[in-house]
């Protein structure tokens, strides 16, 4: 039989259940999270090893709303579903904003999050639970995920902020904000507000951050019995300490700043790493780079040779 872990909790006055050991077993990390009567299933799965000449993190969100969640089964013309919805695509990056910082700088592996709306009770929306799901998923994957997460949606009815308010609610309220974070802070705020002051929109957001605490603990409760284990963090490759150290070595003048006898000391870097060289060009309007804070436009180029640096150069990133 399946070993099936189960946490649940009392939030904003609903049921939150997290369950997995049921539902996808093939991947890395798969929790089905039921809030009321909506039923979300949200799955993580990175790949073994990076891809060759990866310089970023391809981390992939997708959330997903079928038909069957509220009942109904495509028909007519279109017998299938459709491409995703607008909701969809706003939805899978609300899930990517506070997830994709938390993950290690040397993670290269593609990663893909799939959340799955199973069930709507058409009280409360999916969106909350499918962050928090995604974040679930992503603790117990064993993942170099630095989480939790917890995430919630604060309405505000004229006297008091209501926390995760059904979709009836929010036809009345003056505010919809989703706030997302980690115990110690805040990752992400997506607000929509009419007229109210800045106390009120930071009271919800300090509320929001409160909330969300009982379902990152629950979320660390549940990963204490069913994360699998760690992956090692990868360690970043020689090349790219190398690159680095010759960008430290290069602008040790100060940030960005370059002094010529450095260059031409390190010409061999510059060739090497393609590195851009921002000429200055004085008194000629732009933006303010120069070190006692005149006004200059930089010219971007591309040293070749030590006769090409002049007595003023600023290293491009």
């Amino acid at each position: 039989m399946f070993e099936v872990y189960r946490k649940e909790i009392t939030w904003g006055g609903k049921s939150l259940i997290f369950e997995t050991g049921k539902i996808a077993r093939q991947a890395d990390g798969a929790v089905m999270v039921t809030y009321g009567g909506t039923t979300v299933l949200c799955t993580a799965v990175g790949a073994s090893t990076a891809k060759q000449g990866v310089d970023f993190f391809p981390l992939t969100v997708n959330y997903q709303e079928k038909s069957f969640a509220a009942g109904r089964i495509p028909g007519g013309f279109f017998k299938r579903e459709g491409r995703p919805s607008e909701k969809e695509t706003l939805v899978s990056r609300l899930i990517d904003r506070p997830i994709r910082p938390l993950f290690h700088k040397n993670y290269k592996n593609e990663t893909q999050i799939i959340a799955t709306v199973l069930a709507h009770d058409m009280e409360n929306d999916p969106d909350i639970v499918a962050i928090v799901g995604a974040s679930a998923a992503l603790t117990i994957s064993g993942l170099p995920f630095m989480g939790p997460i917890g995430a919630c949606r604060i309405g505000w009815d004229g006297n008091n902020y209501i926390l995760n308010p059904t979709i009836e609610q929010m036809k009345d309220h003056s505010l919809d904000l989703v706030v997302a974070g980690t115990k110690e802070g805040v990752l992400m705020v997506e607000s929509e507000a009419s007229e109210l002051t800045e106390e009120i929109m930071l009271g919800a957001v300090n509320y929001g951050h409160k909330e969300m605490q009982n379902v990152i603990n629950a979320i660390i409760e549940l990963a204490e019995v069913a994360a699998k284990e760690p992956r090692p963090i990868p360690e970043e490759s020689s090349q790219k300490k190398e690159f680095t150290n010759a960008i430290k070595l290069l602008s040790s003048g100060g940030i960005g700043y370059v002094k010529a006898d450095t260059i031409k000391k390190n010409i061999n870097l510059v060739k090497k790493y393609n590195v851009y060289i921002g000429k200055v060009n004085p008194d000629r309007g732009g933006v303010n780079n120069s070190k006692d804070g005149k006004s200059n436009v930089i010219t971007k180029i591309k040293i070749t040779s030590p006769n090409e640096i002049t007595s003023e150069t600023y290293l491009v990133l």
